[in-house]
């Protein structure tokens, strides 16, 4: 375990998250040829219709319904019964049959209790069974839409909002106080509760009282130009736009966009039941279901989808890529840097849990991390990622700097290796081997866990701080001498790396105790690195604004700030993290959060990591995204905007992303064809349970923390080479 007291704090500033039970957002769509208009749900049943005729959403699509033809323009359930528009006649359905209403021009209706009011172009009715019972007299405005507030009917006419007073409607004295916002065109409105709220091609418009209020972009609106409106089964609001849907739930708006949640942009209607939202577009209907949830169970949701998927291989995990019809992992240009999430999130599994199923599987990835450096033939080199030869997968074949990619292959020709080895992977070795040996390894263990990184910092040493591939030269990026810092491509990176490898010295120094990582550190001393790595972080010009580079400083940190023995220089190195930690906080990013918060003890805002973890879909596919369409896109308050992107967003808005990804990226995503791993969330996850940012589930529910197994392969095949070879310890 970790040396008592190095990061455990007695009195820590941050504040545990409770892992309660809350609801999961799951999305489905489908698609359509033309487009959906309108949707409700009625006796559990969800319809939609369109230029087309009327439809129920089934089990395997949409299926067409008997009864009413025509075009379907609105579909609105009052008093128990489900009624419609198609082609200019009102029907209801009583669960039984369709009965015709007879009245003509109908363009909306609404509930007011058990009462259903109807609206025609010019007037307002009252039914009383099938009968329509006038209201008012006929207006010269043009009737858009009825919404129910407060006992009193309100109606629109696309500009102007009016009431019925006395059998009349009228369009005066509506309010005593606001405006609505000037030249602003009324797409639909409805009574909610306390206020009577309009969409608008403007923004939202909030009647309460005699008073109205904008809502806009500034005030949280994700998208102005709102199409529709509809309560939601939480007491939310969803609102449609011509560029997604938005939820406003809690004080929150939430954003809903096309291609992981809906089919199309336009959202011409929405409709919920119980836990479940449907939104008809332009080009189909979305489906957003809510399951409750604890992150326990999303947790042990990620690793069977890890397994169904395929995405476990050799000690390593893998994203995939769909190649003509056939999903395939990718073996990329950092495997095992990007594995080391998972790696470390079994170590924290372990330690929390005594899980020996995690234990296995660290120990399992610990030694693949180990051949990485063995199967080079250079001492204390390790490879990038490691190929079976002739494996059906998506080989990585670009290198370094736009240099083509340098794979070797073994004497035997069954491996190849991919070389050209850079800082990521040194980093991801130092972070990985570093937990593994503070919370997983036994007495055997420890002895070639330690090894390793004797031997892959050792080569660092020896080779005056550069790693040199097999040609002898250094590699494009392992570089850490004064020569290559003051190259154009070292200098803007001298902070970084200078920490790098004062971290390398002083963490293979704690575990070896060889003193020749002692002497790497007074010449890095010598060098006078650590001027530099207070600033490490660059900000400016916003092309030295690299997120990427964020996941290996935080990596260096954690191993730097735990094992430095030098009073003045973990000062320093304090100063350096508080620096770097006020620039990346803006993201609430959790693995970040966590890693600061487990360093210093102070409050390292759980609330928003712990939102992070529950936000993150469901779906790994990386769906396309774009917010840069958005009304909302201001620096919260509290935070400052250092670089030109103005804010985060939710993993929910934009896609599944490693700690190496830029969270302030407004669009982006590769399409379904790529699906994402998991091992940086679980990683995360599995840390705030460790330092107890995360309390256990608070459930005795075995089915709110986990799920059963189904035993299904939906991904890419298992794989089916050769096994991982010996390593050298255990043929000694």
């Amino acid at each position: 375990s970790a040396p008592a007291g190095l990061l455990m704090h007695e009195n820590p500033r941050w504040e545990p998250i409770v892992d309660k039970v809350y609801l999961q957002a799951f999305s489905k769509r489908m698609e359509t040829d033309q487009p959906l208009t309108t949707v409700a749900v009625y006796d559990g049943r969800a319809y939609t219709g369109g230029p087309s005729g009327l439809y129920h959403v089934g089990a395997a699509g949409l299926e067409p319904v008997d009864g009413v033809s025509g075009p379907v323009s609105l579909l609105v359930v009052a008093d128990a019964k489900l009624w419609a528009i198609a082609g200019e006649i009102l029907h209801k359905f009583d669960g039984e049959a369709w009965v015709p209403i007879a009245l003509d021009n109908v363009v909306d209706l609404c509930a007011d209790g058990k009462a259903v009011i109807v609206a025609t172009n010019n007037a307002l009715y009252r039914m009383a069974g099938n009968t329509p019972a006038r209201l008012t007299e006929d207006t010269q405005a043009t009737i858009l839409g009825v919404a129910a507030y407060s006992g009193t009917y309100y109606v629109h006419d696309g500009h102007r909002v009016g009431l019925m007073e006395e059998g009349k409607i009228t369009f005066d004295y509506l309010s005593d106080w606001g405006t609505l916002q000037r030249g602003s065109t009324i797409r639909d409105i409805l009574g909610v509760g306390s206020r009577l709220v309009l969409a608008t091609d403007k923004g939202l418009a909030l009647l309460r009282g005699m008073t109205w209020y904008p809502i806009l972009g500034e005030d949280g609106l994700c998208v102005e130009d709102t199409t529709t409106l509809a309560e939601g089964f939480e007491n939310d609001l969803w609102i449609g736009t011509n560029r997604g849907a938005i939820r406003n739930v809690d004080g929150e708006y939430q954003y809903f966009g096309k291609g992981r949640w809906l089919p199309h942009d336009q959202v011409n209607a929405i409709a919920s039941g119980d836990d479940v939202v449907y939104l008809a577009t332009a080009g189909g209907l979305g489906i957003v279901t809510y399951e409750p949830y604890t992150l326990a169970k999303k947790a042990a949701y990620y690793e069977r989808w890890m397994n169904e998927w395929g995405q476990k291989r050799l000690g390593f995990v893998h994203s995939l890529n769909l190649i003509d019809g056939e999903w395939v992992r990718e073996v990329s240009d950092n495997d095992v840097g990007y594995s080391s999430h998972y790696l470390a999130a079994k170590c924290y599994e372990y330690a929390v849990t005594g899980s020996e199923a995690a234990r296995a599987e660290a120990v399992n990835m610990m030694k693949s991390v180990k051949w990485s450096e063995e199967i080079t033939s250079i001492d204390g080199f390790p490879a990038r990622s490691i190929y079976n030869v002739g494996e059906p997968t998506l080989k990585a074949m670009h290198g370094s700097g736009g240099l083509p990619a340098e794979w070797h292959a073994t004497d035997d020709g069954t491996w190849e290796w991919k070389g050209d080895t850079s800082s990521d992977e040194t980093d991801a070795h130092l972070y990985e081997t570093m937990i593994f040996l503070q919370l997983v390894a036994n007495e055997e263990e420890r002895v070639w866990a330690t090894e390793h990184l004797h031997r892959v910092f050792g080569h660092i040493v020896d080779n005056g701080f550069m790693l040199r591939d097999v040609d002898g030269e250094a590699t494009r990026w392992a570089r850490w001498d004064p020569e290559y810092l003051q190259t154009p491509y070292g200098y803007y990176a001298r902070g970084l790396n200078g920490m790098e490898a004062f971290s390398y010295m002083v963490t293979a120094l704690h575990f070896t105790g060889d003193k020749k990582f002692f002497e790497g550190k007074q010449q890095l001393l010598d060098w006078n690195y650590q001027a530099d790595i207070l600033r490490q972080k660059l900000t400016f010009h916003p092309g030295y604004f690299t997120p990427f580079d964020d996941r290996l400083a935080f990596y260096t940190y954690y191993s730097l700030i735990q094992y430095e023995t030098d009073p003045e220089l973990k000062r320093l190195w304090r100063r350096s993290l508080e620096r770097g930690w006020e620039i990346k906080r803006i993201e609430g990013v959790p693995w970040f959060n966590f890693i600061y918060g487990a360093l210093t003890g102070n409050d390292c805002e759980t609330d928003r990591a712990v939102s992070h973890l529950r936000d993150w879909p469901m779906d790994l596919h990386r769906y396309t995204f774009r917010n840069s369409h958005r009304d909302d896109l201001q620096t919260p308050e509290g935070y400052r905007m250092y670089s030109e992107r103005p804010r985060p967003l939710s993993p929910r808005e934009t896609e599944p992303n490693r700690w190496d990804g830029d969270f302030m990226r407004l669009d982006g995503g590769t399409g379904a064809a790529v699906v994402a791993d998991c091992g940086g969330w679980l990683d995360a996850y599995w840390m705030g349970r460790y330092y107890g940012m995360i309390t256990a589930p608070q459930t005795n529910d075995p089915s709110m923390t986990s799920v059963p197994d189904r035993g299904l392969h939906v991904g890419a095949k298992p794989y089916d080479g050769p096994e991982r070879p010996k390593l050298k310890h255990e043929m000694e």
